[in-house]
């Protein structure tokens, strides 16, 4: 079953972030932070998932990320304020 998502990582509260898009959200963010795969993630040390956005298609997800990705660190970090003010590890919510 596909679980499409966009979703932001992070090394530390305002450190370094990565805005990814998957269609298997819960094994690629178990990927990030296990640090199975040489990544941009793994260099970084961006194993905390501090917000995330499912999608019903990956049309749909895959527009998102361009959409985050094209838009300043500031704004981002007003999308993981305001799901998640206290930079809190959601991992555990995909269980």
């Amino acid at each position: 079953m596909k679980n499409p998502a966009v979703y932001i990582m992070a090394s530390r509260r305002n450190g370094t972030l990565y805005t990814g898009v998957t269609s298997d959200f819960p094994r690629r963010v178990y990927e990030h932070r296990e640090s199975l795969l040489p990544s941009f993630t793994s260099r970084y040390g961006c194993k905390t998932l501090v917000w995330y956005e499912p999608h019903d298609d990956m049309l749909g997800a895959i527009a998102r990320e361009k959409q985050i990705k094209a838009g300043s660190r500031r704004k981002k970090l007003v999308l993981i304020e305001a799901m998640n003010p206290q930079w809190r590890d959601l991992y555990e919510e995909l269980a």
